[in-house]
């Protein structure tokens, strides 16, 4: 009987779990700020309570609803009032600006240099005089405007038009050919055939991944 119980505290936990993140919305680690993240801690920990809890699995079901309601309403709150953010979420603090480090906006953001020397490592500068601004975003993530000399050229930079980019679409994954697809950019099986003789190649089996790109030209990874 235990067994059963268990089992059913676990689908509710499950189902459960699922319905709050789908309404929550999908963010990836990175784009949560800190009370989203602590809720987010707390309602899985919940939830493994809800998993195994057989005498009164309501209670931690309850407070499995009570957090996920609590942080949708707050990210109703955000949405329709703007000015709530800084004092919900927090608000993007400078670190670095023209040369000048904020000594007082790293204490309030509890980072210390060794810290912020990593952060901006991570990203590719390993020395300061070649950043303009660093600010620290409500997420903690730090973003860098690096010097106007220190950037990358771009084509706007050399004069240069270059043809617009577009995604490469997949025709054949795991040696099945995608139908869709090839109705999608205009193409029948024959052609795909056809590509695949060019190539060397006797079927769409032997083929782990098949790419086209808008141009019809194709690429294939052979399924090893």
């Amino acid at each position: 009987m235990e067994f059963i119980k268990l089992i059913g505290t676990s689908f509710l936990s499950v189902i459960t779990l699922f319905i709050i993140a789908k309404v929550m919305g999908h963010k990836q680690l990175a784009q949560l700020d800190f009370f989203d993240y602590i809720c987010g801690i707390t309602i899985a920990s919940v939830a493994a309570e809800l998993a195994t809890e057989l005498e009164a699995p309501w209670k931690p079901f309850t407070a499995l609803v009570i957090y996920g309601l609590v942080s949708i309403i707050l990210s109703l709150i955000t949405h329709k009032l703007p000015q709530s953010r800084k004092f919900i979420n927090g608000s993007p603090c400078i670190l670095l600006d023209n040369g000048k480090l904020y000594r007082k906006n790293m204490k309030k953001s509890k980072i210390d240099l060794s810290e912020f020397m990593v952060m901006c490592r991570e990203q590719g500068y390993f020395d300061l005089k070649d950043i303009q601004t660093a600010v620290l975003e409500s997420n903690g993530q730090l973003s860098i405007l690096p010097k106007s000399l220190k950037r990358p050229a771009t084509p706007e930079d050399l004069k240069l038009e270059p043809e617009p980019a577009h995604i490469n679409t997949e025709i054949i994954m795991d040696g099945r050919i995608m139908g869709e697809n090839l109705k999608r950019i205009g193409v029948e099986e024959i052609w795909l055939q056809k590509e695949l003789k060019k190539q060397g190649y006797k079927s769409a089996k032997e083929i782990y991944l098949g790419v086209c790109d808008e141009k019809l030209n194709t690429t294939f990874f052979k399924n090893i």
